[in-house]
């Protein structure tokens, strides 16, 4: 499918859909949406079950498998359902523009609870923009040395990508991050330095700081099916394996629904895929080329929707009319 044929599925009605997928709102309590606005993340646990976790992993992992089997392994060449591999180094699988290539991965993706906590971050409605998977064990030989080691980097400058409203602080480029694999204290989870989501100063000076203090440098530790919500304009990188076990994490990138997707280049998975999108998930997957965003904020006592969502089925979500969702406060 060509970026054309996409961009006119995109806009093929004037404004957005009478029906959106049903998200909850708030997505995070009181205590989490605080401990996000403080250090730019939040660890959500048991977001997923242990019978979704497993299905999941297992799904990456014969991804990883098939990839590696067919030699796709550029970006430019052969593809698993529009899915390829960069090898970080031999024990680090990176698989990228993975949103389509299976239907369990496409449910992740589209997980109520991950788009609803997304778009509280971004404060408007959300388009997916990346999909990825990691799988990674300890490097043979010496452990690398951090700073360097952990490839710390933002993915949106502060000044262009955040805006306060409500006194909450929101972006407009969030991932969420779901380990399927429990991560100890040296699993090389996530790293980052908290608070810098707001310090609008190079990030080389930041992350020079931080290696000279331990203490400004957070570790993702937690159970399989937990999710780290972040903002982009958090310095955050890869945490350094010191055990015998492999990491493996799924992540999903949400941005506003202006934004572009940057997998693939051109949001390509596939005609058959973009087919079966349903019309209330269509700016969800494709964006919507328009200046307004579909605001939506809360305030920071707001009560968390406690409602439950499961992995389902990608493209079987419940909708609610999309006025509903439409607020300006």
């Amino acid at each position: 499918m060509t970026t054309a044929e996409i961009a006119e599925m995109s806009n093929s009605a004037p404004e957005p859909a009478a029906l959106t997928m049903d998200k909850p709102f708030p997505a995070l309590t009181p205590a989490e949406r605080y401990h996000f606005d403080v250090f730019g993340y939040v660890v959500i646990e048991n977001v997923l079950s242990p019978a979704e976790v497993a299905q999941l992993r297992e799904v990456v992992y014969r991804l990883r498998d098939e990839c590696l089997a067919q030699d796709c392994l550029k970006r430019h060449g052969p593809k698993v359902n529009y899915a390829w591999i960069e090898k970080y180094h031999e024990k680090h699988d990176f698989l990228l523009n993975i949103v389509g290539a299976d239907p369990i991965i496409s449910a992740y993706m589209t997980h109520p609870r991950l788009v609803g906590m997304a778009e509280e971050i971004i404060g408007a409605q959300a388009r997916i923009v990346e999909g990825n998977a990691h799988i990674n064990s300890r490097r043979p030989g010496e452990l690398p040395t951090p700073p360097a080691a952990w490839g710390l980097h933002r993915g949106i400058d502060i000044p262009f990508g955040t805006h306060v409203r409500q006194g909450l602080q929101h972006c407009s480029f969030v991932k969420t991050l779901t380990t399927l694999v429990d991560l100890g204290p040296d699993d090389g989870g996530t790293v980052c330095i908290p608070g810098s989501h707001k310090i609008d100063l190079p990030a080389d000076e930041i992350i020079a700081a931080a290696a000279k203090d331990p203490r400004l440098v957070h570790q993702m530790v937690a159970p399989a099916g937990s999710t780290m919500l972040f903002s982009e304009t958090l310095i955050h990188g890869t945490g350094i394996v010191r055990s015998s076990n492999e990491r493996c994490i799924i992540i999903c990138g949400y941005a506003t629904r202006m934004f572009l997707e940057w997998d693939d280049g051109d949001g390509n998975y596939g005609a058959d895929f973009h087919r079966a999108v349903p019309e209330p998930m269509r700016i969800l997957f494709n964006g919507y080329r328009h200046w307004t965003r579909g605001t939506r904020y809360r305030r920071l006592n707001d009560a968390r929707d406690e409602r439950q969502f499961e992995l389902g089925t990608w493209n079987e979500r419940a909708v609610v009319p999309y006025d509903r969702l439409a607020s300006t406060v």
